[in-house]
C-alpha cells in the first residue's frame, strides 16, 4: 500500500464530525485551504473558500501527489482517533 492509498483510505474515512477543510499541501509545494471535499477512486476533489491567483475555486489532485494534510480547528487531539489515530 503505497502513500496514495493511505491518503484515499483517511479522506474516505473521514469523521462524520469533523468538517471537512484543512489546508492541504501537494508534493509540487502548492498550498490549497479547502472548506470541502469529495472523493472518488483516484483523485481528491477540493473546494476552496476564496479562489486562487487563477481565480479557480476548485482543484482536483491524485493522491499520490499529496504531501501533507493540515488543520486549523482547536478540536481536542481526540477526534483523530476516528483517523485510526492513537
Amino acid at each position: 500500500m503505497g502513500s496514495g492509498d493511505n491518503w484515499k483510505e483517511l479522506f474516505e474515512n473521514w469523521p462524520e464530525g469533523m468538517p471537512r477543510q484543512g489546508i492541504l499541501i501537494t508534493s509540487f509545494q502548492e498550498t490549497v485551504p479547502f472548506m470541502d471535499f469529495r472523493i472518488s477512486e483516484g483523485i481528491l476533489l477540493l473546494q476552496r473558500e476564496r479562489p486562487d491567483t487563477l481565480n479557480a475555486r476548485k482543484m482536483m489532485v491524485s493522491y499520490e501527489s499529496i504531501s501533507a494534510l493540515k488543520f486549523t480547528d482547536v478540536d481536542d487531539i481526540s477526534i483523530y482517533g476516528e483517523l485510526g489515530f492513537r
